[in-house]
């Protein structure tokens, strides 16, 4: 059904797939329909990278996106998450819609110990899911036996959940989700007498959430299906963690913002002080303070982002909030002054040095 399709994907020289770039380039100049792309990214992937099983259990939740794609490339080795990344980064560069995803699976009529990772992509406007690591062989007495097994090439949702259980029921991409618990007892099949979901709009409503709130509300769809094994409790336990470490950081790029901010105020009240020399033009002079409210802005942006932080994050946000609006008051006298400043003829704009400017009770020279 594939052949001619996989024969010509396989003729890209192996000195020419160094990176995602060139495999895209090459499928992209030898395929022309999505459903010829996705197999020809699916049939490189699972034909070229060996499962790693040395390191099947060093799953890294911190390891860099770019760090996951470029190791098979490099090694033509990988677990789960590398396969996934690989598949994923190619299909986009190829302009397919493509998504990673998170869970576990039923082999053999057991649940798994170990969380797995497999794609979904929409083809020609349909969500189909795929496994590039089930689909390049199968484990066996300790030893990885290659071979392309195509149950795992563009499966239907309603199919492939009778296997693999995504952590968060969106990936399920079924208008009728199953618990965790049914996924245990083998009852995958649409139960209508649920609450319809619709998991169209639930993804695209997702892709234009920021990203706390993208966590958040995955948190929330884990939690909501039950919490039935070790394996979703350490993804709720990494989500949790992401989220705080995004309000920090949030927090830390908002104090930047607003050191920034003062800097540049401090620069101004220098040059004022100074008289405005060595000599600027009015727009020029009008900048210094502009750039000012715009480090102030994005602070504030910034901070209002920050949603439940933590007791010693709110204290810190309390005190930079305080800060910046001590900034903003300051900043707004200097725009009165300058304003004033420009509404004069310039013989007599020298009599309004007066004094030289504090800023926070100390004299800047």
């Amino acid at each position: 059904m594939y052949d001619a399709i996989d024969k010509k994907a396989l003729l890209l020289p192996d000195e020419q797939a160094k990176t995602t770039e060139a495999i895209s380039h090459f499928v992209n100049a030898n395929f022309k329909t999505e459903k010829e792309k996705v197999r020809a990214v699916f049939i490189w992937v699972a034909s070229n990278i060996r499962y790693d099983i040395d390191n099947m259990y060093a799953v890294n939740f911190y390891e860099k996106e770019e760090e996951k794609i470029l190791k098979p490339l490099k090694t033509r080795k990988g677990i789960c998450e590398n396969y996934a990344a690989l598949f994923v980064d190619i299909c986009r560069k190829c302009g397919i819609k493509c998504l990673e995803i998170d869970g576990y699976c039923n082999q053999n009529g057991a649940q798994d110990y170990l969380s797995h990772a497999w794609c979904a992509a929409m083809v020609e406007g349909t969500w189909y899911l795929f496994d590039p690591t089930w689909g390049s062989g199968y484990i066996e007495t300790g030893r990885f036996h290659k071979r392309i097994d195509n149950v795992y090439f563009m499966a239907k949702p309603s199919t492939f959940i009778t296997s693999h259980m995504p952590f968060d029921y969106m990936y399920q991409f079924l208008e009728y989700p199953i618990t965790n618990q049914e996924f245990y007892d083998g009852r995958t099949y649409p139960n209508k007498s649920k609450p319809y979901f619709n998991f169209k709009d639930s993804i695209l409503a997702y892709e234009k959430m920021d990203t706390i709130d993208q966590l958040m509300i995955t948190a929330y769809r884990i939690q909501k299906m039950g919490m039935r094994n070790s394996m979703l409790f350490d993804q709720l336990q990494h989500i949790q963690t992401l989220i705080e470490n995004h309000k920090v950081q949030l927090f830390n790029d908002a104090a930047a913002e607003y050191n920034a901010g003062a800097n540049l105020y401090n620069d101004f009240i220098n040059f004022r002080n100074k008289q405005f020399t060595p000599k600027k033009s009015d727009p020029e002079i009008q900048l210094m303070l502009d750039l000012v409210f715009d480090k102030i802005k994005a602070a504030r942006s910034g901070l209002t982002e920050i949603k439940n932080p933590q007791p010693s994050t709110a204290n810190s946000i309390t005190q930079l909030k305080k800060a910046v609006e001590d900034l903003q008051k300051q900043s707004n006298e200097q725009a009165g002054w300058l304003k004033t400043y420009f509404s004069k003829p310039k013989i007599l704009r020298k009599a309004m040095f007066v004094d030289k400017v504090m800023w926070m009770g100390i004299p800047l020279n």
